[in-house]
């Protein structure tokens, strides 16, 4: 199996690359996000690989980071997500924007990717909600969000989560809701409003 390759770009197509290794031309699929993101052909790049091998071919499929070859590996042990889908939520949503998005159990963010609706978006949050890869850096995805809060928690995202504490919500739910919340109203946004938009995303 191949699980990195380093070579010069030969070019690069609509949804994959030629990569030119020791003068062996190795056609790589990758996403919209990672496709333009690389460096115009002539330019050295280095790859994670994903090798996947069916009856009738092998392809391979490249990454920036092992991060997001490991969220394309987690995608596709959900049913009713294949490769080509895999790459489509990498191209819409960054790997740390995946997982918030989960971990807050947006489902609107994962729905706005071609090829998935709502049902699929929801199976993706229902199954993947306690799981990351060993890449993300945390226990858990709800982890996640906690930790992305807590690098500019403000009295008024305090006072958020314990109001919606008081109202029976978990401290995991009231956290994944506020930090929902603060993503769409931002940093300054006052207590009240965080509430509400955090009581909306409870309703969901």
């Amino acid at each position: 199996m191949i699980g990195k390759l380093r070579g010069t770009i030969d070019s690069i197509g609509e949804d994959f690359l030629i990569l030119d290794v020791n003068g062996v031309g190795y056609v790589v699929h990758g996403s919209t996000r990672t496709l333009q993101s690389l460096p115009q052909a002539g330019a050295g790049a280095t790859l994670a690989i994903e090798t996947q091998v069916r009856e009738d071919s092998i392809r391979l499929y490249g990454f920036l980071s092992e991060g997001e070859r490991d969220w394309f590996r987690l995608l596709q042990t959900v049913q009713g997500v294949g490769a080509k889908v895999a790459l489509a939520l990498l191209g819409m949503l960054s790997a740390d924007e995946l997982g918030l998005a989960i971990a807050r159990q947006d489902k609107s963010a994962l729905a706005r990717t071609p090829g998935v609706g709502p049902r699929l978006a929801a199976r993706l949050v229902a199954e993947l909600k306690d799981k990351a890869p060993a890449s993300f850096g945390v226990p858990s995805l709800a982890g996640a969000t906690a930790a992305a809060l807590g690098a500019a928690e403000t009295p008024a995202i305090e006072d958020a989560i314990a109001a919606l504490i008081n109202l029976d919500y978990s401290r995991q739910q009231a956290t994944n809701a506020i930090a929902a919340a603060r993503a769409e109203l931002g940093e300054n946004a006052e207590a009240a409003a965080l509430i509400r938009r955090g009581l909306r995303e409870l309703s969901r």
